[in-house]
């Protein structure tokens, strides 16, 4: 992957000065995400070690329900590790992850998406030789109830969960602008649209909380905005978005709050424009002493 292009303090100001006109909502109302009450995931001290190298040091940072939250750091700072603590690929040294209550600190892969957490990937990951709609149907697989033996033999719930399946994913593709490409093999689709179809394949597992992991990568400016957008409209379902960008004008554009990371450290937590200030951010995405950031 190529380096990420880091904004000058001046860009970071532009990007804060001219905010993109948020769309009229559709869809679910909206949560307010100014209820500190009303937490959905909360991670409480936690470090994650490997061997000697402490990828996560003492993080603790709380995402409320209705957000789109922000998680932010030059390379290397942690972020991907936190998404893959959260989803049950790594589990944590020391410290509490919670959802909606509950630890999900244990619990398996499947066992944290069925309760309500979807993720994408850094890197682009869908069977290329199934078509757009079937990469679709495999996510909303995830809460089918259909007993084996239902399945091998065809019997009527079968049929009925297959049905509601391939209804709920031309609906997602609808969703996402790509379901003019259902039947295409997705190997043969853009890079863009594989990245749409990601996204829709997280959102068929009906998550409560969507952990976007740099989905901007790779895009053209048309691209990030048509993604700015789609990101609003997922989260103005009632879907909680949790988000790593490098993009910092994604990032200041689309987010209520931010987290930023440097070296598996939380170093700074704040709106946008609190963040976009900081001169421990500026120092980290920079390279120089806090003092002369």
């Amino acid at each position: 992957m190529s380096e990420p292009h880091i904004e000058t303090p001046q860009e970071l100001d532009d990007a804060n000065a001219k905010p993109v006109d948020r769309p009229a909502q559709t869809g679910a109302a909206k949560p307010s995400p100014d209820k500190k009450g009303d937490v959905l995931l909360e991670m409480e001290n936690v470090t994650l070690r490997f061997g000697g190298v402490v990828a996560l040091n003492d993080v603790s940072f709380a995402l409320r329900k209705g957000e789109i939250f922000g998680l932010i750091g030059p390379n290397g700072a942690g972020k991907t590790t936190c998404f893959n603590a959260m989803t049950g690929v790594y589990r944590p040294t020391s410290g509490a992850i919670r959802f909606k209550g509950e630890s999900i600190v244990g619990k398996k892969k499947h066992e944290i998406t069925r309760g309500g957490i979807a993720r994408t990937f850094q890197n682009v990951r869908l069977f290329p030789e199934m078509t757009a709609l079937e990469n679709v149907m495999v996510g909303a697989d995830a809460h089918h109830k259909t007993s084996v033996l239902s399945a091998l033999f065809r019997l009527p719930r079968f049929w009925k969960e297959e049905h509601e399946g391939r209804d709920k994913s031309l609906e997602l593709l609808r969703f996402v602008g790509i379901e003019h490409r259902a039947g295409e093999v997705s190997r043969n689709l853009s890079y863009g649209e594989q990245r749409r179809l990601e996204i829709a394949r997280a959102l068929a597992t009906d998550p409560t909380l969507l952990c976007l992991d740099e989905p901007a990568a790779g895009f053209n400016p048309a691209e990030k905005a048509e993604l700015l957008e789609l990101i609003r409209k997922i989260r103005d379902t009632g879907v909680t978005v949790l988000l790593i960008e490098h993009d910092m004008r994604l990032v200041m554009g689309v987010t209520d709050r931010i987290v930023v990371l440097e070296f598996g450290k939380k170093i700074a937590e704040g709106t946008p424009a609190e963040v976009r200030d900081d001169p421990k951010v500026i120092a980290a995405y920079l390279g120089v002493p806090t003092d002369a950031a």
